[in-house]
Protein backbone atom coordinates (compact mmCIF):
# COMPACT_ATOMS: atom_id res chain seq x y z
CA UNK A 1 0.00 0.00 0.00
CA UNK A 2 2.75 2.60 1.16
CA UNK A 3 3.77 2.17 -2.62
CA UNK A 4 0.61 2.74 -4.26
CA UNK A 5 0.98 6.26 -6.40
CA UNK A 6 -2.90 7.10 -5.50
CA UNK A 7 -2.75 6.72 -1.50
CA UNK A 8 -1.66 9.99 0.26
CA UNK A 9 -1.82 8.27 4.08
CA UNK A 10 -2.61 5.13 5.66
CA UNK A 11 -3.85 5.64 9.37
CA UNK A 12 -2.77 2.81 11.25
CA UNK A 13 -5.52 2.63 13.61
CA UNK A 14 -4.86 -0.36 16.68
CA UNK A 15 -5.33 -0.63 20.26
CA UNK A 16 -1.40 -2.68 19.90
CA UNK A 17 0.16 0.78 20.49
CA UNK A 18 3.48 -1.22 19.58
CA UNK A 19 1.51 -2.52 16.40
CA UNK A 20 0.76 1.38 15.80
CA UNK A 21 4.53 2.19 16.29
CA UNK A 22 5.77 -0.55 14.34
CA UNK A 23 3.68 0.05 11.21
CA UNK A 24 4.68 4.12 11.41
CA UNK A 25 8.40 3.02 11.66
CA UNK A 26 7.88 0.82 8.27
CA UNK A 27 5.52 2.67 6.10
CA UNK A 28 6.48 6.39 5.25
CA UNK A 29 2.57 7.43 4.28
CA UNK A 30 1.45 5.66 7.34
CA UNK A 31 0.05 7.92 10.67
CA UNK A 32 -0.36 5.63 13.54
CA UNK A 33 -3.57 6.19 15.89
CA UNK A 34 -4.69 4.26 19.33
CA UNK A 35 -8.31 3.28 18.85
CA UNK A 36 -10.64 1.05 20.86
CA UNK A 37 -12.83 -0.65 18.30
CA UNK A 38 -15.58 -1.31 20.69
CA UNK A 39 -16.08 2.17 20.41
CA UNK A 40 -17.81 3.43 17.27
CA UNK A 41 -16.86 7.29 17.67
CA UNK A 42 -13.14 6.38 18.29
CA UNK A 43 -13.11 4.97 14.75
CA UNK A 44 -15.25 7.72 13.33
CA UNK A 45 -13.12 9.82 14.78
CA UNK A 46 -9.90 8.32 13.22
CA UNK A 47 -11.15 7.98 10.00
CA UNK A 48 -12.74 11.09 9.45
CA UNK A 49 -11.75 12.05 5.47
CA UNK A 50 -10.95 8.77 4.92
CA UNK A 51 -11.91 7.06 1.18
CA UNK A 52 -11.75 3.30 2.52
CA UNK A 53 -11.74 1.85 6.00
CA UNK A 54 -10.06 -1.83 6.29
CA UNK A 55 -10.82 -3.92 9.03
CA UNK A 56 -8.83 -6.35 9.96
CA UNK A 57 -10.06 -6.66 13.05
CA UNK A 58 -12.14 -10.26 14.70
CA UNK A 59 -15.65 -10.29 13.04
CA UNK A 60 -17.21 -9.13 16.65
CA UNK A 61 -16.21 -5.38 15.56
CA UNK A 62 -17.70 -5.51 12.09
CA UNK A 63 -20.88 -3.81 13.13
CA UNK A 64 -19.04 -1.08 14.93
CA UNK A 65 -16.83 -0.30 11.63
CA UNK A 66 -19.15 -1.00 9.19
CA UNK A 67 -21.54 1.60 10.93
CA UNK A 68 -17.85 4.40 10.87
CA UNK A 69 -17.66 3.53 7.72
CA UNK A 70 -21.42 5.09 6.81
CA UNK A 71 -21.20 7.63 8.73
CA UNK A 72 -17.94 8.49 7.30
CA UNK A 73 -18.60 8.21 3.88
CA UNK A 74 -15.73 5.48 3.30
CA UNK A 75 -16.29 2.51 1.50
CA UNK A 76 -15.31 -0.69 3.74
CA UNK A 77 -13.29 -3.67 3.52
CA UNK A 78 -13.12 -6.59 6.13
CA UNK A 79 -11.28 -10.00 6.20
CA UNK A 80 -14.24 -12.33 7.96
CA UNK A 81 -18.14 -12.64 8.60
CA UNK A 82 -17.85 -14.95 11.79
CA UNK A 83 -17.90 -16.17 14.05
CA UNK A 84 -19.68 -13.71 16.64
CA UNK A 85 -20.30 -13.64 20.15
CA UNK A 86 -24.62 -12.14 19.71
CA UNK A 87 -25.79 -14.63 16.59
CA UNK A 88 -24.98 -17.07 14.84
CA UNK A 89 -22.69 -18.08 12.05
CA UNK A 90 -25.38 -18.02 9.43
CA UNK A 91 -26.81 -14.80 10.61
CA UNK A 92 -23.37 -13.27 10.97
CA UNK A 93 -23.37 -13.48 7.26
CA UNK A 94 -26.65 -12.49 6.64
CA UNK A 95 -26.17 -9.38 8.60
CA UNK A 96 -22.85 -8.52 6.37
CA UNK A 97 -25.21 -9.00 3.11
CA UNK A 98 -28.25 -6.57 5.11
CA UNK A 99 -25.96 -3.46 4.46
CA UNK A 100 -25.96 -3.97 0.89
CA UNK A 101 -28.96 -1.13 0.18
CA UNK A 102 -27.20 1.29 3.43
CA UNK A 103 -24.06 1.39 1.14
CA UNK A 104 -25.96 1.18 -1.95
CA UNK A 105 -27.84 4.36 -0.95
CA UNK A 106 -24.29 6.32 -0.23
CA UNK A 107 -22.72 5.38 -3.51
CA UNK A 108 -20.68 2.82 -1.37
CA UNK A 109 -19.04 -0.43 -1.72
CA UNK A 110 -18.56 -2.79 0.99
CA UNK A 111 -16.67 -5.94 -0.11
CA UNK A 112 -16.17 -8.81 2.84
CA UNK A 113 -14.57 -11.70 3.52
CA UNK A 114 -10.96 -10.18 1.31
CA UNK A 115 -8.22 -12.28 2.86
CA UNK A 116 -7.15 -16.08 1.53
CA UNK A 117 -10.05 -17.95 2.83
CA UNK A 118 -12.26 -16.50 2.30
CA UNK A 119 -11.20 -14.25 -0.47
CA UNK A 120 -9.13 -15.41 -3.31
CA UNK A 121 -10.69 -18.68 -2.57
CA UNK A 122 -13.90 -17.15 -3.73
CA UNK A 123 -12.40 -15.26 -6.78
CA UNK A 124 -11.31 -18.57 -8.32
CA UNK A 125 -13.96 -20.89 -7.60
CA UNK A 126 -16.39 -17.56 -9.37
CA UNK A 127 -13.46 -18.05 -11.97
CA UNK A 128 -13.62 -21.92 -12.32
CA UNK A 129 -17.73 -21.75 -12.47
CA UNK A 130 -18.16 -19.61 -15.33
CA UNK A 131 -16.52 -22.31 -17.48
CA UNK A 132 -19.26 -24.82 -17.08
CA UNK A 133 -23.14 -24.62 -17.97
CA UNK A 134 -24.11 -25.40 -14.51
CA UNK A 135 -22.31 -26.19 -11.23
CA UNK A 136 -23.60 -28.97 -8.73
CA UNK A 137 -20.87 -28.97 -5.98
CA UNK A 138 -17.93 -26.14 -4.87
CA UNK A 139 -15.20 -28.01 -2.19
CA UNK A 140 -12.75 -25.80 -1.04
CA UNK A 141 -9.77 -27.43 1.47
CA UNK A 142 -6.96 -25.98 2.70
CA UNK A 143 -4.11 -28.15 4.35
CA UNK A 144 -1.72 -26.34 6.48
CA UNK A 145 1.34 -28.63 6.94
CA UNK A 146 3.79 -25.61 8.11
CA UNK A 147 5.41 -27.07 11.24
CA UNK A 148 8.23 -25.92 13.36
CA UNK A 149 10.28 -27.49 15.66
CA UNK A 150 9.41 -24.49 17.77
CA UNK A 151 5.95 -25.45 19.19
CA UNK A 152 3.51 -23.00 17.25
CA UNK A 153 0.34 -25.07 16.55
CA UNK A 154 -1.22 -22.14 14.56
CA UNK A 155 0.34 -19.00 12.27
CA UNK A 156 -3.00 -16.85 13.23
CA UNK A 157 -4.59 -16.48 16.49
CA UNK A 158 -4.97 -19.97 18.49
CA UNK A 159 -8.07 -18.87 20.42
CA UNK A 160 -9.74 -18.37 17.02
CA UNK A 161 -7.84 -21.72 15.83
CA UNK A 162 -9.92 -23.58 18.35
CA UNK A 163 -13.01 -21.85 18.51
CA UNK A 164 -13.56 -22.32 14.28
CA UNK A 165 -11.68 -26.23 15.54
CA UNK A 166 -14.54 -26.96 18.27
CA UNK A 167 -17.20 -25.11 15.73
CA UNK A 168 -20.03 -27.76 13.96
CA UNK A 169 -19.08 -27.04 10.60
CA UNK A 170 -21.74 -25.75 8.28
CA UNK A 171 -22.42 -27.38 4.57
CA UNK A 172 -24.76 -25.88 2.06
CA UNK A 173 -26.88 -28.78 0.94
CA UNK A 174 -30.24 -28.09 -1.55
CA UNK A 175 -30.92 -24.60 -0.20
CA UNK A 176 -30.15 -25.83 2.88
CA UNK A 177 -27.33 -25.03 5.58
CA UNK A 178 -26.83 -28.07 7.10
CA UNK A 179 -24.52 -28.30 10.44
CA UNK A 180 -22.13 -31.62 11.54
CA UNK A 181 -20.65 -32.60 14.42
CA UNK A 182 -16.98 -30.74 14.77
CA UNK A 183 -13.90 -32.72 12.34
CA UNK A 184 -16.67 -34.52 10.57
CA UNK A 185 -16.06 -36.92 7.80
CA UNK A 186 -12.01 -37.68 7.62
CA UNK A 187 -11.16 -38.47 4.61
CA UNK A 188 -7.27 -39.04 3.11
CA UNK A 189 -6.95 -36.71 0.63
CA UNK A 190 -4.53 -37.09 -2.51
CA UNK A 191 -2.99 -33.85 -3.49
CA UNK A 192 -1.00 -33.56 -6.79
CA UNK A 193 2.71 -32.19 -5.47
CA UNK A 194 2.90 -34.17 -2.04
CA UNK A 195 4.09 -37.45 -1.77
CA UNK A 196 1.41 -40.02 -0.02
CA UNK A 197 -2.57 -38.77 1.34
CA UNK A 198 -3.43 -35.97 3.83
CA UNK A 199 -5.89 -35.49 6.31
CA UNK A 200 -8.71 -33.48 6.25
CA UNK A 201 -12.28 -32.93 8.11
CA UNK A 202 -15.48 -30.57 7.46
CA UNK A 203 -14.47 -26.94 9.00
CA UNK A 204 -16.74 -24.36 9.78
CA UNK A 205 -16.02 -21.23 7.34
CA UNK A 206 -18.07 -18.38 5.46
CA UNK A 207 -17.55 -20.03 1.91
CA UNK A 208 -20.18 -22.41 2.37
CA UNK A 209 -22.91 -19.40 3.50
CA UNK A 210 -21.88 -16.64 0.87
CA UNK A 211 -21.99 -19.23 -1.91
CA UNK A 212 -25.05 -20.78 -0.61
CA UNK A 213 -27.09 -17.54 -0.70
CA UNK A 214 -25.46 -16.53 -3.79
CA UNK A 215 -25.93 -20.01 -5.49
CA UNK A 216 -28.51 -19.31 -8.24
CA UNK A 217 -27.15 -15.20 -8.48
CA UNK A 218 -23.68 -16.32 -9.39
CA UNK A 219 -22.55 -19.48 -9.14
CA UNK A 220 -25.19 -21.22 -11.85
CA UNK A 221 -27.05 -22.85 -9.34
CA UNK A 222 -24.84 -24.68 -7.07
CA UNK A 223 -26.27 -27.37 -4.97
CA UNK A 224 -23.78 -28.24 -2.14
CA UNK A 225 -21.00 -26.31 -0.72
CA UNK A 226 -18.39 -27.50 1.50
CA UNK A 227 -14.99 -26.56 3.34
CA UNK A 228 -12.62 -29.03 4.44
CA UNK A 229 -9.53 -28.40 6.72
CA UNK A 230 -6.44 -30.41 7.50
CA UNK A 231 -2.47 -30.26 8.95
CA UNK A 232 -0.76 -30.51 12.44
CA UNK A 233 -2.47 -28.38 14.26
CA UNK A 234 -6.01 -29.61 13.18
CA UNK A 235 -4.95 -33.35 14.89
CA UNK A 236 -3.68 -31.37 18.01
CA UNK A 237 -7.00 -29.61 18.18
CA UNK A 238 -9.23 -32.77 17.69
CA UNK A 239 -7.24 -34.82 20.63
CA UNK A 240 -7.86 -31.61 22.69
CA UNK A 241 -11.86 -31.84 21.99
CA UNK A 242 -11.91 -35.33 22.65
CA UNK A 243 -10.42 -34.61 26.28
CA UNK A 244 -13.34 -31.79 26.65
CA UNK A 245 -10.33 -29.38 26.61
CA UNK A 246 -11.77 -26.85 23.69
CA UNK A 247 -15.31 -26.19 25.99
CA UNK A 248 -16.50 -23.53 26.89
CA UNK A 249 -18.43 -24.47 29.65
CA UNK A 250 -17.57 -23.93 33.17
CA UNK A 251 -15.91 -26.75 35.31
CA UNK A 252 -15.05 -27.35 38.87
CA UNK A 253 -11.55 -28.36 39.57
CA UNK A 254 -11.01 -29.03 43.19
CA UNK A 255 -13.54 -25.98 44.16
CA UNK A 256 -11.95 -23.71 41.34
CA UNK A 257 -14.48 -22.64 38.41
CA UNK A 258 -12.54 -22.74 35.49
CA UNK A 259 -13.12 -22.77 31.61
CA UNK A 260 -11.05 -25.32 29.59
CA UNK A 261 -11.19 -23.54 26.64
CA UNK A 262 -9.40 -20.24 29.04
CA UNK A 263 -6.84 -22.18 30.13
CA UNK A 264 -5.46 -23.67 26.59
CA UNK A 265 -6.16 -20.51 24.80
CA UNK A 266 -3.93 -19.02 27.54
CA UNK A 267 -1.15 -21.69 27.28
CA UNK A 268 -1.13 -22.12 23.63
CA UNK A 269 1.88 -19.71 22.11
CA UNK A 270 1.06 -17.23 19.90
CA UNK A 271 1.68 -16.83 16.21
CA UNK A 272 5.18 -14.90 15.66
CA UNK A 273 4.09 -11.57 14.53
CA UNK A 274 7.50 -9.75 14.46
CA UNK A 275 10.40 -10.36 12.18
CA UNK A 276 12.70 -11.07 15.12
CA UNK A 277 10.03 -13.40 16.43
CA UNK A 278 9.63 -15.63 13.07
CA UNK A 279 13.59 -15.56 12.54
CA UNK A 280 13.99 -17.47 16.14
CA UNK A 281 11.62 -19.89 14.63
CA UNK A 282 13.29 -20.38 11.67
CA UNK A 283 16.75 -20.69 13.42
CA UNK A 284 15.40 -23.16 15.59
CA UNK A 285 14.16 -25.26 12.26
CA UNK A 286 11.77 -26.34 10.20
CA UNK A 287 9.84 -30.12 10.52
CA UNK A 288 7.98 -29.47 7.57
CA UNK A 289 6.93 -27.09 5.05
CA UNK A 290 4.04 -28.42 2.73
CA UNK A 291 0.58 -26.93 2.12
CA UNK A 292 -2.13 -27.31 -0.36
CA UNK A 293 -4.88 -24.50 -1.34
CA UNK A 294 -8.22 -26.35 -3.61
CA UNK A 295 -10.73 -25.27 -4.98
CA UNK A 296 -12.52 -28.52 -6.61
CA UNK A 297 -15.36 -27.28 -8.55
CA UNK A 298 -18.30 -30.05 -10.21
CA UNK A 299 -20.76 -29.38 -12.89
CA UNK A 300 -21.88 -29.93 -16.40
CA UNK A 301 -20.60 -28.62 -20.06
CA UNK A 302 -22.02 -29.32 -22.63
CA UNK A 303 -23.58 -32.21 -21.43
CA UNK A 304 -20.75 -33.53 -20.36
CA UNK A 305 -19.61 -34.04 -16.16
CA UNK A 306 -17.32 -32.13 -15.37
CA UNK A 307 -14.81 -31.65 -12.58
CA UNK A 308 -12.36 -27.99 -12.34
CA UNK A 309 -9.73 -28.61 -9.67
CA UNK A 310 -7.61 -25.00 -9.16
CA UNK A 311 -4.71 -25.24 -6.76
CA UNK A 312 -3.73 -21.96 -5.34
CA UNK A 313 0.01 -21.22 -4.86
CA UNK A 314 1.66 -18.91 -2.34
CA UNK A 315 5.27 -19.02 -0.64
CA UNK A 316 5.83 -20.80 2.36
CA UNK A 317 7.08 -19.52 6.14
CA UNK A 318 10.43 -19.92 4.48
CA UNK A 319 10.22 -17.46 1.81
CA UNK A 320 7.75 -15.63 2.81
CA UNK A 321 10.38 -14.24 5.25
CA UNK A 322 13.03 -13.84 2.72
CA UNK A 323 10.81 -11.59 0.92
CA UNK A 324 8.60 -9.47 3.03
CA UNK A 325 9.63 -10.39 6.97
CA UNK A 326 6.82 -12.22 7.63
CA UNK A 327 5.14 -15.30 8.15
CA UNK A 328 3.07 -17.83 5.03
CA UNK A 329 -0.29 -16.97 6.83
CA UNK A 330 0.17 -13.38 7.10
CA UNK A 331 1.93 -12.98 3.10
CA UNK A 332 -0.75 -15.08 1.59
CA UNK A 333 -3.97 -13.56 3.29
CA UNK A 334 -2.18 -10.19 4.01
CA UNK A 335 -1.41 -9.68 0.35
CA UNK A 336 -4.39 -11.31 -0.80
CA UNK A 337 -6.25 -8.71 1.26
CA UNK A 338 -4.02 -5.91 -0.21
CA UNK A 339 -5.08 -7.00 -3.42
CA UNK A 340 -8.77 -6.32 -2.73
CA UNK A 341 -7.70 -3.05 -1.57
CA UNK A 342 -5.87 -1.85 -4.21
CA UNK A 343 -8.41 -2.19 -6.23
CA UNK A 344 -10.56 0.14 -4.38
CA UNK A 345 -7.52 2.52 -5.07
CA UNK A 346 -7.24 2.14 -8.57
CA UNK A 347 -11.28 2.33 -8.94
CA UNK A 348 -11.24 -0.97 -10.20
CA UNK A 349 -14.34 -2.31 -8.06
CA UNK A 350 -17.71 -0.57 -10.35
CA UNK A 351 -20.51 -2.43 -8.24
CA UNK A 352 -21.95 -0.65 -5.03
CA UNK A 353 -23.21 -2.43 -1.97
CA UNK A 354 -22.75 -5.01 0.07
CA UNK A 355 -20.90 -8.14 -1.07
CA UNK A 356 -18.53 -11.24 -0.81
CA UNK A 357 -15.66 -11.24 -3.89
CA UNK A 358 -17.15 -14.40 -5.60
CA UNK A 359 -20.15 -11.46 -6.59
CA UNK A 360 -17.16 -9.18 -8.83
CA UNK A 361 -17.41 -9.07 -12.48
CA UNK A 362 -14.81 -10.72 -15.05
CA UNK A 363 -12.96 -7.89 -15.65
CA UNK A 364 -12.38 -7.64 -11.72
CA UNK A 365 -11.80 -10.71 -11.40
CA UNK A 366 -9.13 -11.04 -14.07
CA UNK A 367 -7.54 -7.99 -12.89
CA UNK A 368 -7.09 -8.94 -9.39
CA UNK A 369 -5.61 -12.98 -10.79
CA UNK A 370 -3.63 -10.84 -12.92
CA UNK A 371 -1.96 -8.77 -9.61
CA UNK A 372 -2.10 -11.76 -7.78
CA UNK A 373 0.66 -13.39 -10.36
CA UNK A 374 3.20 -10.54 -9.58
CA UNK A 375 3.14 -11.33 -6.08
CA UNK A 376 3.94 -14.96 -6.83
CA UNK A 377 0.73 -15.86 -5.83
CA UNK A 378 -0.74 -18.05 -8.85
CA UNK A 379 -3.57 -20.79 -9.68
CA UNK A 380 -2.83 -24.04 -11.15
CA UNK A 381 -6.39 -24.77 -12.90
CA UNK A 382 -6.25 -26.80 -15.69
CA UNK A 383 -6.36 -29.76 -13.93
CA UNK A 384 -9.93 -30.91 -15.45
CA UNK A 385 -11.07 -33.85 -16.26
CA UNK A 386 -14.40 -35.76 -16.91
CA UNK A 387 -15.90 -37.99 -13.67
CA UNK A 388 -16.57 -41.16 -15.13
Amino acid sequence: LNEEPLIEEIICADYDEKAVAEMEKTLSKAKGVKVNARNKADIVAAAKGVELIVNGLAPDFNVNVLEAALEVGACYQDMASGPVSDIGFVEAVERAFSYDEKFKAKGLTALFNTGSAPGIANVVTREAVEQLDSCSEIEITVYDGIWSKKFIPFWWSPETAFGDMAAKPICYKNGEFVRSQPFNDPRMEDFHYMDGKRRTVDHEHEEPVTMGLLSDKVLKGVKKVNFRYGGPGLDLAQDLYKMGLLSDKEIDVKGTKIVPMDIISKLTPPAPKYPDEIQAVLDEGMVSEEGAFRIRVDGDKNGTKTRIDCFINGPGLTEAFEKANITHESYLTGQAAFLFTKMFVNNKIKTRGAYPPEVLESAERSYYLEEAAKLDITVDQNISYTIK
